[in-house]
């Protein structure tokens, strides 16, 4: 299983560590980030010792959308769903491989995650169409 990297509670993930952590994939966390804030998405990072690492929030004024996690070399993003949202889900404009891990993912309680590896331009434009389907829900 992978690991996350930013263990250190006392190093905030800033720019500087991000980009040193992120390598090559900077650029697209901050394309992601540029379109965070275009859909008023504020990103909190918070260290939480229970999982000994760094995580960020997105947060919708006080709706959490989601958390990104950082990895060596690449980062992801992490919803959560209930059942009943599946089959809207299965209808979005986003990856197939996506939707097949989503169906494959195993509940916490009674909510699904949705884990998205973010390689690519083509994975931002999936995890804001997904942001934007989850804003829409009640």
């Amino acid at each position: 299983m992978e690991q996350l990297i930013l263990k250190d509670g006392n190093v905030f993930p800033d720019k500087k560590v991000l980009k040193c952590v992120l390598k090559e994939d900077f650029s697209i966390y901050e394309e992601f980030m540029n379109s965070l804030s275009e859909l008023v998405i504020t990103p909190e990072w918070n260290y939480y010792k229970d999982g000994g690492a760094w995580l960020c929030k997105m947060l919708l004024k006080k709706k959490n959308m989601g958390w990104i996690a950082v990895f060596d070399g690449y980062f992801s993003v992490t919803f959560y769903f209930l059942e009943r949202h599946l089959e809207a889900i299965s209808e979005l404009d986003i990856s197939n491989q996506i939707k097949e891990d989503f169906c494959m993912a195993k509940p916490v309680g009674k909510l699904i995650p949705m884990r998205i590896r973010i390689t690519d331009s083509l994975s931002v434009k999936d995890i804001i169409t997904v942001i934007q389907f989850k804003k829409g829900l009640k």
